[in-house]
């Protein structure tokens, strides 16, 4: 089996790779050890040739080309990351990410491959996600457009008829890619960092029950009910109602889809201390507790406890990154709640509105109750 290339040792040339002074934290200090050593050496040699009677004419010039030979083999050692890296960045240039340098000094010069192994990881890492969404978008893309497609061309052919089962078969799937495109649309909007926050006051009791509402209609097939919880009644929280609907449509569409028929989906929101906490509780299969983490993470899939140690399935991964970026503009969090049965998702938001901006005076725009 070929070595990999970011293990495989680099090419040492002629001269020994040798790196003494690697114990030292500066590469003035290795300047100095390095001048210190060859005007060591030439003195010396003078010594010896003085101390033998030996002219100038045989001393001079077997000190400089020891001093060289010193200096050569010294100074290769100090620079050898350098030339990793520029080797390691033609390689990257090429495609080929997995390269790394060779970094045991503790200089600026192995400060500086500490950062490009990291940078390097860093590439690697955003390559292999960049290639994951691929994956992932193309085959949830593929799934509702041949679906679609069947259908259309199936009435086209005369096969069906565009009686309204037919026909909401083909909206359900249009709705999917509809969904699809809006988070792809909002994780660029993520990426640009260009998304804020009209912040006010929404009434939870009503907001959790429209999304309710518009869940039971995703979940009919199921039969599925959506009980709502409030408490207190009244209670309220501040935030961008577009915003929350969102996290609340995410979770709810999971939570339908990992639902078994006829159970009950519900929505629970109470009042603790300064925080508000918004429970949306299944009785799926769950996530398992090593992979709840990791569930938030952009084009991370979970599995179910009994699917622990294979491949996640199901999804694109992108639903839950945008739920964790929308609650983390609200300053609050998300997470997977440990419970014994199903799976419950947590949010935690604060429950007074943000303070205003210290650092240009702005204020939140005034308030209205959202019902």
């Amino acid at each position: 089996m070929p070595t990999p290339r970011h293990a495989r040792a680099p090419h040492r040339g002629l001269l020994p790779d040798v790196r003494p002074l690697d114990r030292f934290q500066s590469i003035k200090i290795k300047l100095g050890v390095l001048v210190a050593a060859t005007v060591s050496l030439a003195a010396f040699l003078t010594w010896i040739g003085l101390h033998y009677h030996l002219g100038p004419t045989r001393t001079l010039p077997l000190a400089i080309v020891l001093s060289l030979v010193v200096t050569q083999v010294l100074a290769r050692g100090m620079t050898s990351p350098l030339r990793e890296m520029t080797a390691a960045a033609r390689a990257m240039a090429n495609g080929d990410l997995s390269q790394r340098v060779r970094s045991t000094s503790r200089d600026e010069v192995g400060q500086l491959a500490h950062a490009f192994n990291s940078m390097a990881e860093d590439l690697a890492s955003t390559d292999l996600l960049r290639r994951e969404m691929v994956a992932n978008v193309s085959h949830e893309l593929r799934t509702p457009v041949t679906a679609l497609q069947a259908q259309l061309e199936n009435i086209v052919d005369g096969v069906s008829e565009p009686d309204p089962a037919t026909m909401q078969a083909a909206l359900a799937q249009t709705e999917r890619l509809g969904r699809l495109v809006t988070y792809l649309l909002d994780l660029s909007r993520v990426e640009a960092g260009a998304v804020g926050l009209d912040v006010q006051d929404v009434a939870l009791a009503d907001f959790l029950q429209d999304a309710a509402d518009a869940a039971a209609l995703v979940g009919a097939d199921k039969e599925l009910r959506f009980p709502v919880v409030v408490d207190p009644p009244d209670l309220t929280l501040p935030a961008d109602a577009e915003r929350l609907h969102q996290v609340l449509a995410n979770l709810l569409h999971n939570a339908v889809r990992h639902s078994p028929r006829g159970e009950e989906v519900r929505l629970e929101a109470s009042r603790h201390g300064d925080r508000v906490v918004i429970d949306v509780v299944d009785h799926g299969p769950g996530i398992a507790r090593e992979q709840r983490a990791r569930v938030f993470e952009r084009f991370a899939r979970g599995n179910s406890p009994a699917q622990t140690g294979q491949i996640p399935t199901g999804g694109t991964g992108i639903g839950l990154a945008i739920v964790r970026w929308a609650v983390s503009l609200h300053g609050g969090t998300v997470e997977v709640a440990d419970t014994s049965t199903g799976c419950t998702m947590r949010l935690s938001l604060p429950a007074h509105p943000p303070a205003a901006d210290a650092g240009n005076g702005t204020h939140p725009a005034p308030r209205k109750v959202l019902r």
